[in-house]
């Protein structure tokens, strides 16, 4: 027989045992966010700002080339985690569901086009 409450139970659970999870990543992608995304607006901006050779030359050095993979990563995850609760709480139904892996392939389709984008200017 186990003695565990209601509340031992219940502690860092939602209805559906992830919530607390879910939150948790939520603040921390944000947190990584609001760091990476100025930094990679410097270096886009000012690689925009110049010629076409220029600006693969900024994209082939280490430093913007890792922070603008990390941006797209940490972004389009974070992207994909709040779309899907946001469809989930006003949508129902087979809707819910077309749309669910509507923006989970979206994600990831833009995901893999960034890195591949990517990984052609920096090699």
């Amino acid at each position: 027989m186990r003695y565990l409450t209601d509340r031992k139970r219940a502690v860092g659970k939602g209805s559906a045992h992830s919530g607390a999870e879910h939150h948790w990543y939520m603040i921390v992608s944000s947190v990584a966010l609001a760091f990476m995304v100025p930094t990679f607006l410097y270096i886009f901006g000012n690689a925009l700002g110049s010629g076409y050779d220029a600006a693969l030359a900024t994209f082939q050095r280490p430093f913007p080339a890792i922070l603008t993979g990390l941006v797209l990563v940490v972004g389009l995850q974070h992207f994909h985690k709040g779309a899907r609760v946001m469809i989930e709480d006003y949508t129902q139904g087979s809707t819910r569901k077309l749309l669910i892996m509507l923006v989970i392939g979206l994600s990831y389709a833009l995901t893999a086009a960034g890195l591949f984008a990517l990984a052609k200017i920096a090699l």
